[in-house]
């Protein structure tokens, strides 16, 4: 297990168009949300060897939309270790996007890729986790 500031872990995962919501294909800015979720429990898993509780985001910016047929990469940082909390830094980047104006099944790499959404936020491991180590 690797409990240090700076340590991270990336997800990637394709948007389904059956996530759209609103118009011009876009989903919902908890869709992001979610997205970092999932990672920082892969990350407390690694560092701590259990999920660990969300306690709270202490900031969320939404920079750009995520839209269906994306290809979206989410990175979670560890800013601050606590005896119990970890402070965690997450970004949300576009990767690839669909360009339906070229085909059905036509999309692009994005280079630079687009940051879509950016957060900070508390997570806490259970004391039975900490005692079981």
């Amino acid at each position: 297990m690797t409990l240090e500031v700076g340590f991270s872990v990336t997800h990637r995962r394709y948007v389904p168009y059956a996530h759209a919501h609103y118009g011009g294909n876009l989903v919902d800015g908890a869709y992001g949300l979610a997205m970092f979720g999932d990672v920082a429990t892969d990350l407390a898993i690694h560092t701590d060897g259990d999920e660990s509780l969300l306690a709270g985001y202490s900031n969320v910016e939404f920079l750009a939309p995520i839209q269906a047929g994306d290809v979206v990469e989410v990175t979670a940082t560890v800013t601050r270790v606590g005896t119990r909390s970890r402070d965690l830094a997450f970004e949300a980047r576009v990767l690839c996007r669909a360009a339906p104006e070229r085909g059905p099944s036509a999309a692009d790499v994005l280079d630079p890729p687009v940051v879509a959404t950016r957060a900070a936020a508390t997570i806490v491991v259970p004391p039975t986790a900490l005692t079981a180590k």
